[in-house]
């Protein structure tokens, strides 16, 4: 089994991911602090880390038979892109999270496990398997954590000391007696600066965050208004955040991702607010096409660039642009819009 796994990794290395662990379905101290966390309600909105029972903590129940969860990992880091802080510091520009610049990595993952599961399967001959990235209630930060490709640092991502936390994660659930492989321990150390530096302190504890002050939900998972107490918090931050993994120190060591659908594209990586904020739906939609952001739609888009228009610099095209959505259906878009004008001191009524 030792030359299996050996095999596994060089076929992983071949499909582009960049590290490969086993680990065992045991996920009980998981599941408590999944249970601890839903019972304080950080998870706002997000109802399904609430639903689907042991199935999210048991991986056998999820999917029978399963007593072994190969995960790896593949870099997204666009070392192309447009320099982060300096995109933060421009309020005329529109921040989007780094993962986010080019195609959408759920297909490309799932289709990469789905060859290396078949590769596994036709070395071992009987094998039952199930791929995720993103696609079922799967602890995916916990199954890395207990199979070696990192730890879970105190922001709540999984860091490697070698390649920091630019990267996504994806798991093979199956039935093979696979060896395991060792856990690594972890090396936050007595390091604060994620916690410090997140613009709505939504690292209420190490370790612990709670979503409904995070912009990464606020600006994705959150379907309805943003309270205003964290709108002037989030600047120009109209898809996701990065602040706790730009500060990490162990990002001085995220490798450049080799995958060209993860480079930016159309512009995304130091965008004109103006500019996207002119888009129709249509325009919305093609521009998207591929896209993780195309899931929020274009009114959860209209809202999150109001709020951040409203924490820009006022001049006479953002007062005109904002003045523009006025009329918009959406009675969320013109509540933001109408919050963003009086930041700029423009009352209406």
């Amino acid at each position: 089994m030792k030359v299996l796994l050996n095999k596994m990794t060089a076929w992983s290395e071949a499909l582009g991911f960049q590290q490969l662990g086993v680990s065992d379905v045991d996920l009980s101290k998981a599941e408590a602090e999944l249970s601890s966390w839903v019972k304080d309600r950080f998870h706002g909105e997000m109802d399904y880390m609430a639903r689907h029972g042991a199935k999210r903590t048991q991986p056998n129940i999820l999917v029978e038979g399963t007593i072994r969860v190969i995960t790896v990992r593949m870099d997204y880091w666009p070392e192309q892109a447009a320099e982060p802080w300096a995109v933060l510091a421009d309020n005329q520009q529109g921040f989007i999270s780094r993962y986010a610049l080019g195609r959408d990595y759920h297909k490309l993952m799932r289709r990469r496990l789905a060859k290396l599961a078949e590769k596994i399967k036709a070395e071992v001959g009987d094998m039952s398997y199930r791929v995720f990235c993103d696609s079922a209630p799967v602890m995916e930060k916990a199954l890395a954590e207990k199979s070696g490709i990192g730890w879970q640092g105190k922001h709540s991502n999984i860091l490697n000391r070698e390649h920091g936390s630019y990267f996504f994660l994806g798991e093979i659930y199956t039935d093979l007696p696979l060896p395991l492989t060792e856990p690594t321990s972890d090396h936050c150390g007595s390091c604060t600066a994620c916690i410090d530096i997140c613009p709505t302190q939504a690292i209420v504890a190490p370790y612990k965050v709670d979503a409904r002050r995070c912009i990464s939900y606020l600006t994705i998972e959150l379907k309805g208004a943003i309270p205003e107490e964290f709108r002037q918090m989030m600047g120009n931050r109209i898809y996701g955040c990065d602040d706790c993994q730009l500060v990490c120190p162990w990002n001085k060591f995220a490798q450049a991702t080799v995958e060209s659908d993860y480079l930016p594209r159309h512009g995304l990586d130091s965008p004109q607010l103006l500019d996207l904020f002119a888009w129709d739906e249509k325009t919305f939609l093609s521009r998207f096409e591929g896209s993780p952001i195309r899931r929020i739609g274009h009114e959860v888009w209209l809202r999150n660039i109001a709020v951040a228009l409203g924490n820009a610099k006022a001049d006479a095209a953002v007062i005109s642009a904002l003045k523009a959505k006025l009329m918009h259906p959406s009675d969320m878009v013109r509540e933001h819009v109408t919050w963003a004008l009086a930041q700029h001191g423009e009352a209406l009524g």
